[in-house]
């Protein structure tokens, strides 16, 4: 049967946006490495025109020059064509790019959703508040038998809280009592800065005997005094 209908040609994938790009900024490059071709050729012939005087020969170069220029400007018009195609191409590329990743953003939201949905199955509002209820209460409990351990035993349970008050009233007076500044005249005197004789104490101390010298610096003999 294939030998008389023929087998069916299996098509080629057309091509990307990537591919022609790549295409398009390959003959590119040809063409702008035709117009340097053509801008040496054009400066050799420059210098001949400037080379040559007037006449036929200087026609000829000019000639020449000219065929150059416009193969020149028919290669910028290529070029500028081919640049306005590649820049097409990369906004339809930049375009679809943007449009892949807005499937890629809702399929992700999509499995997130889905999941969500299925993880609040699974957690319910009114187990949440029973829970925080019986966190609450054990607290409570936990907090009655701390107190309770914490009692000390030597605090009797028939103290008069009212007496006690009226014990620590007592007590913030006489401390603001003691707060107070004491007067001038209940306070003790200071010494005095004029240095004033010391008040006598009992029987002054006799002067130590000074025993007096001769004119040789020895010491003199007292003489006995004689009674008549």
């Amino acid at each position: 049967m294939k030998k008389i209908f023929g087998a069916k040609k299996n098509k080629d994938p057309p091509p990307s946006i990537q591919d022609a790009t790549d295409r398009i900024t390959k003959r590119g490059d040809t063409v702008d490495e035709k117009i340097k071709k053509l801008d040496a050729e054009l400066a050799r012939y420059k210098e001949q025109i400037k080379k040559t005087r007037p006449g036929p020969a200087q026609e000829a170069v000019k000639a020449r020059a000219m065929r150059v220029l416009k193969q020149r400007r028919m290669y910028e018009g290529q070029r500028d064509m081919l640049y306005n195609q590649t820049y097409n191409l990369d906004q339809v590329s930049f375009a679809a790019e943007g449009l892949k990743d807005a499937q890629q953003t809702m399929t992700a939201m999509k499995a997130a959703n889905k999941e969500l949905k299925g993880m609040m199955k699974t957690v319910k509002l009114e187990d949440i508040d029973s829970m925080q209820d019986e966190m609450m209460d054990l607290m409570d409990v936990s907090n009655e038998i701390q107190e309770t351990l914490g009692r000390s035993y030597n605090v009797p349970d028939d103290i008069d809280e009212e007496e006690l008050m009226g014990e620590l009233d007592a007590l913030e007076a006489d401390m603001d009592f003691e707060s107070e500044p004491v007067p001038s005249y209940l306070q003790p005197d200071q010494e005095s800065d004029l240095n004033l004789p010391a008040a006598p104490t009992g029987h002054a101390a006799a002067p130590p005997h000074q025993q007096q010298e001769d004119e040789l610096g020895l010491p003199t003999v007292p003489q006995a005094s004689i009674r008549t």
